[in-house]
């Protein structure tokens, strides 16, 4: 289920909120319980301390300025905080002039956000290039909803060139700004940690900071894979474009498929694994695909899990 365009690759179908209705409706069938659990722990309220309490919830700070013992009480939280973080820096436009990752990024986020509404849950929404563009709160309203839908349609007609990426530090920003024990659903290619040993360890770094902080994290690696992964174009010379800094390379494909293959497999490779090291679930996003087949794969799955 893909957006519909016209011959000029212009996107048509700006109602995103009619788009999840749709989405939603379709695949919430197929689903017997929701995908999503809350999680959150919230502090209640003080007790006196009765023999036989866990010594661990007791508020030593209190005990300190009132010389008696209190325990914490804690209530598990049923609703669930959600946080959206999108890529909209230049290579997400890609491919230009067709469906590309931001389209795809954006109407997946417009579905699961409706379906979180469905639920009462909560849902933010975070927008980053190379520095941190919008965080919103997390909140549950019909009010909220429309802003940030207001916000996904107006990214849908943008075109900004030479926009790069900072994932690390949007992630660390990011990490600070939202609420404890939230999940984190990013979407991004992770196209600028390919760079270097280094730029992986730093993006990893920035997941391990929202790992600690007791949030959950999902990455949705965004990808025209035949393109970007399979490096499958015709056997002859290409000029290519690096849509974020506007460098250009002139080069025949015969003789730089290889080592593009090799270091795009190693890399994948990389990140997988660290995902799985960190408890962290990555979705390979194929955008030939659409969005619809792969959120839906994903929901069935997560669905199993709860």
């Amino acid at each position: 289920m893909q957006s519909q365009f016209d011959e000029q690759g212009q996107h048509f179908n700006s109602n995103l909120e009619l788009l999840a209705r749709q989405v939603v409706e379709g695949f919430i069938t197929g689903l017997h319980k929701s995908p999503f659990h809350g999680f959150s722990v919230e502090f209640a309220e003080h007790r006196l301390y009765n023999i036989g309490d866990s010594v661990k919830n007791i508020d030593w700070k209190l005990f300190a300025k009132t010389d008696k013992m209190f325990s914490k009480r804690y209530e598990e939280e049923t609703n669930l905080r959600c946080q959206f973080i999108i890529d909209v820096s230049s290579s997400m436009f890609f491919p230009l002039k067709a469906y590309n990752k931001l389209n795809f990024s954006i109407e997946a986020t417009a579905a699961l956000i409706y379906l979180l509404k469905r639920q009462r849950d909560a849902f933010g929404l975070s927008l980053f290039t190379d520095h941190l563009i919008l965080n919103t709160p997390a909140k549950s309203t019909t009010t909220h909803q429309k802003y940030i839908f207001t916000h996904l349609e107006e990214l849908l007609k943008a075109e900004k060139m030479n926009m790069g990426t900072n994932l690390e530090q949007a992630l660390h920003q990011i990490a600070e700004l939202i609420h404890k024990r939230s999940l984190v659903v990013i979407f991004s290619d992770m196209l600028n940690t390919m760079q270097d040993d280094k730029s992986t360890e730093a993006l990893f770094s920035a997941l391990q900071h929202l790992k600690f902080n007791k949030h959950e994290v999902v990455i949705f690696n965004v990808t025209d894979k035949k393109k970007e992964v399979d490096f499958n174009f015709e056997n002859r010379p290409y000029e290519f474009v690096d849509l974020e800094t506007g460098a250009t390379l002139k080069a025949h494909t015969s003789k730089v498929k290889d080592a593009y293959l090799s270091k795009m497999s190693s890399y994948r490779a990389s990140i997988q694994l660290k995902c799985i090291q960190y408890k962290i679930d990555m979705i390979d996003a194929d955008i030939a695909e659409g969005f619809y087949p792969i959120l839906q794969a994903y929901l069935i799955k997560r669905q199993k899990m709860g």
